[in-house]
């Protein structure tokens, strides 16, 4: 079934989204019904089967849920010993720990009927929506008497790293156990549903009038005969507990998903069951750490790295040191907060190990000399930086739209909706473009044509693709002047503000790429941050002559727009997650196309902060009581601006 799940969700995703087909409308249908059948002939029904359509919901808020039992965290050791100790007599089952979201589900009459979160081990969050769009769990199951089980909601390394790059460089996530949690608890179970949450089953907790024969390893096969996906156990003695430990310490590096240590529990339920629990612990169970091999080394130097984002991160490098059998000598910093709490400085000494014994971290600094200065310029472009506020802490941020760097991402950004609106050309699609040499510039995205039979002849294109793209390439010359200007990137230029400056020198492009500042600083909106990345931009040869190129192909409307302003002369500040919108980012172009602006800090003269945890005791939500700033959530948002 799994494998039929994936073979017809390829094609569909093929068919519907990429323009072409990898199987034949029959061959389709052959195997939709063969699908169909096996759900009938098991009553299992998963998540992610074709046969089904989960319908999207949005929540204004995740109901509280009391456990039927408590949950307790688990005691720890890092000695193999301790473990020996532990199995005495008994026969055991040693698992991965997985880093991610802890999840109880529970089905009645063959269908599921709740998801809940852990919490604090007593009340959860109901997740039950967003369960229902986990790219595994069984929507439907045979067995109609109540089942409870748990596991452990993850996202995987390789889908951590796609999501991110999506995400505006202050939305992004330090790691997938973050991203899962945000995930998984999202009000608007849409956004689940992209974001490829996998359950893995870990124990079962009840299952109405079942026998299992005093074994938990009984109990997990007959949940993965119901279609769950369980975690991977090894049963051990103490005879082989050790090497068994060894065995899953190899594969830590092949996994595509992150594990914080192992753990060992009894396989007798009766026995589990005799030894209750301790005021924080259960007696059955024990969570194995791996000791984390630490290393003194030198540190020689700090390498920026800018990314597509334009973020430019902090790696350490050092001199190389042995660590879990592999050499390493360097560790990305993050960015600029664990740098400056480190201390760093050059000629330091510095301990290292791998965090889950597979990404190298600075640990400790030994000296901290804290003598790193910070680049002003990007060490790609020479651009000048500018350091942010991102979810993590501070980032050094490259301001130039034009950096090499940040080419994918500005070339996206340019064929978006609000900007030259070009369907068919993704950031993936540009991406093979950039490689192929097919496109360096905007320009280059109007000369595509030269290109037919390579584009015609690559995976996922075709004769058909080929021409809608071309049909939507053309389409876009005909662009209003506003959606052009944003089309280009300018740093802190969002539709809103693009409409203004358009406004100001009346729709001539001509006086635009001429501005003067004392001129935009008058712009109504305008302040001297967004005066100065405008003329900044336009005071660039390169990017002059960029635009008289692209002036020359298209043809700018200056249709003088009036939309409403509902939200003119008003101040906005975001924080916290947001529920309806994709991002922050989303919110915040929205408030500004309604002539609003948005800023990053709470001041005497912010009108509204937005935050859908009014009751946070977060420094914003304190300083605007403080300053007697009204705080509101999206819902009211959206009211408003009705």
């Amino acid at each position: 079934m799994k494998e039929l799940i994936n073979i017809l969700n390829k094609a569909s995703k093929a068919y519907y989204q990429e323009d072409r087909e990898i199987m034949s409308n029959k061959e389709y249908d052959a195997l939709y019904d063969e699908l169909q059948e096996l759900e009938k002939k098991t009553g299992i029904i998963l998540s992610d089967s074709p046969t089904q359509k989960v319908g999207y919901t949005i929540l204004s808020s995740l109901p509280k849920v009391k456990h039927s039992q408590r949950m307790l965290s688990l005691d720890k050791t890092k000695e193999i010993a301790q473990l020996k100790n532990f199995l005495g007599d008994q026969k055991g089952l040693l698992s991965w720990k997985l880093d991610g979201l802890t999840i109880v589900l529970t089905y009645r009459d063959g269908k599921l009927f709740q998801g809940v979160t852990r919490g604090n081990g007593e009340i959860g969050e109901d997740i039950t929506n967003n369960a229902k769009t986990f790219k595994n769990i069984p929507l439907f199951i045979p067995f109609k008497g109540e089942l409870i089980l748990r596991g452990e909601a993850v996202i995987k390394y390789s889908d951590f790293k796609k999501i991110n790059e999506n995400l505006p460089p202050e939305e992004q996530y330090k790691n997938p156990r973050n991203l899962c949690s945000g995930s998984v608890r999202q009000l608007n179970n849409e956004i689940t549903a992209k974001r490829n949450v996998y359950f893995f089953a870990f124990s079962l907790v009840e299952a109405q009038g079942k026998d299992f024969e005093d074994s938990k390893v009984k109990s997990l096969e007959w949940l993965k005969s119901l279609g769950f996906d369980i975690v991977e156990y090894k049963l051990v003695t103490k005879d082989n507990v050790e090497e068994v430990v060894y065995e899953f310490e190899k594969n830590i590096s092949h996994n595509d998903f992150a594990s914080d240590g192992l753990v060992l529990t009894y396989d007798s339920i009766s026995y589990s069951l005799s030894l209750g629990s301790t005021a924080k612990f259960p007696r059955d169970s024990i969570a194995f750490k791996w000791k984390d091999e630490m290393k003194e080394t030198k540190l020689l130097a700090i390498q920026w790295n800018t990314s597509r984002t334009g973020l430019i991160n902090p790696v350490a490098v050092f001199e190389s040191v042995e660590l879990e059998g592999t050499t390493v000598n360097r560790a990305s910093l993050h960015n600029l907060s664990i740098l400056e709490d480190l201390k760093l400085g050059i000629g330091d000494t510095i301990k290292v190990y791998k965090a889950n014994m597979i990404i190298p971290q600075v640990a400790e600094n030994l000296t901290k000399s804290n003598n790193i200065e910070i680049p002003k310029e990007c060490p790609v472009c020479k651009g000048k930086t500018e350091i942010i506020q991102v979810r993590e802490g501070k980032a050094l941020y490259c301001t130039n739209p034009n950096c090499e760097a940040q080419r994918i991402k500005t070339l996206t950004h340019f064929v978006s909706r609000d900007a030259m609106n070009i369907e068919g050309l993704s950031e993936a699609t540009i991406e093979k473009f950039v490689k192929k040499g097919f496109i360096k510039d905007f320009i280059d995205i109007y000369n595509l044509y030269l290109y037919e039979e390579e584009i015609k002849n690559m995976d996922g294109f075709g004769e058909k693709s080929y021409k809608n793209l071309i049909n939507s390439i053309e389409k876009s010359k005909q662009v209003e002047l506003p959606n052009l200007i944003y089309a280009l990137g300018l740093n802190h230029v969002g539709l809103s503000n693009a409409k203004l400056l358009c406004k100001y020198y009346n729709y001539d492009l001509e006086k635009i790429i001429n501005c003067k500042m004392e001129e935009l600083i008058n712009i109504e909106g305008f302040g001297d941050i967004i005066a100065n990345s405008i003329y900044t931009y336009f005071n660039k040869e390169e990017n002059k002559e960029r635009i008289y190129k692209l002036k020359d192909l298209l043809q700018i409307q200056v249709t003088k727009i009036n939309e409403e302003q509902i939200l003119k002369d008003k101040t906005f500040v975001i924080t916290g997650k947001v529920e309806h919108f994709k991002n922050r980012k989303e919110l915040k172009e929205k408030i500004e196309s309604l002539g609003g602006k948005v800023t990053g800090t709470v001041t005497k003269n912010t009108d509204y902060l937005i935050n859908n945890n009014i009751e946070s005791n977060s420094s914003k939500n304190r300083k605007a009581k403080e300053l007697g700033i009204t705080i509101i959530t999206e819902e009211e948002f959206l009211n408003m601006i009705k």
